[in-house]
Formats: C-alpha cells, structure tokens, sequence
C-alpha cells in the first residue's frame, strides 16, 4: 500500500491516536503510569480510568417525611455511597428514571416510614415529656439544658430506629448494584427478617455507632435550635406565635441540622451498605472517604438539605397546631 508523502502509515496513525486518547484520559481523570505502585492497575488506582479498557459503566450517585420525599432520599443515599463523584443530583435521578424507572426513587419506601416510626417518635416523645416535666411556670428553659435533653433522646432514637435504618439504605441502594448482587429485599419487614437470619442480629445494628451520633446532632440542630430560634424570634416586636415564626424557626432548624450531620450521615450510609469486613473499624471508613477531601464528608448535602427541611417545616408547623389547639404551653 503506497503512502502519501508527508502522512504517517495507517498502523502508525491509529496507534498516534490510541496514544493520544490514553494521554488525555489520564490528564482528565488524573491517573498516570508513574502515580501507580508496581503492579498496581490503574483502575484500582483511579476507577474513572476504566474508560482507557472498556466504555464508561452505567453509575448511580447516592434518610424525613418518607413519602414525600422517597425520591430525594434515593438520591441521597446514592450520592454518599459513590466514590468518584461524577454526576449531579440532575443527572443522577435522570438516569435511575431512565434505566430503572420512576418508582425506583421510591425504593425503601417501607423502611424509611419504620425508620421514622421508630427514631423521630422515640426523640420527640423523650425531648417533649422531659421538657415538660422539667420547665417553671413563667421560666424559660437554658438553651444548655436544651441541648442535654436533645441529645440523649437523639441517642436513644438513633439506636432502636438503626435496624430499620440500615434495611432502609441497602433498599435504596440496591438498584445500583448488579443483578446478581441485588439483596432484592420485598418490603422492610422481610429486610429485617432476613438480615437477622442470614447475616445475625448483630449486623442489623451495623452502623449503630454513626446512626447513633447523627441522631444526637439531628435532634440537637433540629428540635433544641428550633425552640431556641423560636424563642429568639418571640422575643422581638416583629414576630408573634404563628406559622410565620414557626416556618421561619423550623426553616433555620433544617438548614443547621443538615449542615451538623452530613458528614456522620455519609459514613453511617457507607458503614451500613459496606460489605462486612470491607472496612476494619470506623476509622478505616473515615480515611477511605477523607481521600475525596473535605467535601467528601458532605456529598449529598443539596438532597440532604431538600429532604430535611421541609420534613423540619411540616413536622414542626403540625406539631404546633397540636400544641396550640390541644397541648400545654411550655417556655
């Protein structure tokens, strides 16, 4: 075959442009020969790389009012428990609709109501009847004292809602897994049922440690800053006892909640979707995040953020239409 004069042969030209699409991949995806240990692979090092063998693999990004906000919940939990971070909230509920369909943003949707009927009831119950037995007429309750009482009811919630906790975020996540490796649980119920028969009763409680200090962070920046706000705002000549203070309180609540547990809600999320014996100890997991940097610990904080608040809003803005049609008034 002749050549033209001033071209390179055509085995020269394609292996010129196989070189060159590796060269750029490496400079996109930041994985190059000389960051790699001997023997190493180079998606080991850096999964993105895969594109240089194979074409990109189908990935999902990564708990609340559950139903209504069941697809923001998937999306949570599904941008905490990738590692490279590749797609936006957007573009993640795009393509689990697309390759999954719509009801597959509502995947653990049973266990996320068991969760909230075991861990909000629990911390509400234990804040409200101790604050009441605590308060003086005429006396409003130390903001310290606030805190004390929100946390050991976060602690004592966190722990009993964990099992369902834990069903909750292998449900969810299970659609990113392939079929092989799906746990196809039918609903939360059958989760626990044979979480407990196949892998122990100790393993429903994987991840009780970080669901536990969540939950203490969660009740303290939700329901100890709401009253706090609350009182604040009560204090001044602009606000009065109505749903405007009451939105505007639980607005601020959700916002400071969210931002105090995203990074304890990432590592609970990978500590109960985590393979046992993936990580050594809860130390191994905080490193294998702390390598994304410090945002690692708040990916997913945007559906955090837009499932938790308005969950704060309305859980609060009920609570008070209770409390001020049928309930005690208490500082």
């Amino acid at each position: 075959m002749e050549t033209v004069l001033g071209e390179s042969p055509p085995k020269e030209r394609m292996k010129t442009i196989e070189d060159w699409t590796g060269f750029r991949r490496r400079i996109l995806y930041g994985c190059h020969p000389r960051r790699q240990k001997q023997g190493e692979r180079c998606e080991k090092q850096q999964p993105a790389c895969r594109a240089d063998k194979t074409t990109t693999t189908r990935t999902h990004l990564q708990s609340g009012s559950a139903k209504l906000h069941g697809d923001e919940r998937g999306a949570h939990v599904h941008l905490q428990t990738q590692q490279e971070g590749r797609l936006s909230l957007v573009g993640m509920t795009v393509k689990i609709v697309r390759h999954q369909g719509i009801l597959a943003l509502y995947n653990g949707l049973s266990a996320s109501l068991l969760r909230q009927l075991s861990y909000s009831t629990v911390r509400f119950g234990i804040y409200e009847v101790t604050k009441q037995s605590i308060s003086q007429p005429g006396e409003a309750i130390p903001f310290y004292i606030r805190v004390g009482m929100a946390a050991v009811a976060g602690a004592c919630g966190g722990f009993l809602g964990t099992p369902a906790d834990m069903v909750n975020v292998r449900m969810q996540n299970d659609i990113k897994l392939p079929l092989n490796k799906r746990r196809n649980y039918k609903h939360a119920v059958d989760g626990l049922f044979r979480v407990y028969k196949e892998e122990g009763v100790q393993r429903l409680f994987s991840g009780a440690t970080a669901a536990t200090a969540r939950a203490v962070l969660m009740t303290v920046g939700q329901i100890s800053f709401y009253d706090q706000i609350k009182q604040i705002l009560l204090g001044t000549e602009y606000f009065r006892d109505n749903i405007i203070t009451h939105f505007t309180s639980s607005l601020a609540a959700g916002a400071i909640a969210t931002t105090m547990t995203q990074p304890l809600d990432v590592i609970k999320t990978r500590a109960m979707n985590a393979k046992p014996g993936e990580f050594q100890n809860m130390w191994g997991l905080i490193v294998y995040t702390a390598k994304l940097g410090p945002l690692g610990f708040f990916k997913g904080y945007i559906p955090a953020f837009v499932r938790l608040a308005p969950q704060t809003i309305l859980t609060f803005i009920f609570f008070e239409q209770l409390r001020l049609h049928f309930g005690k008034e208490v500082q």
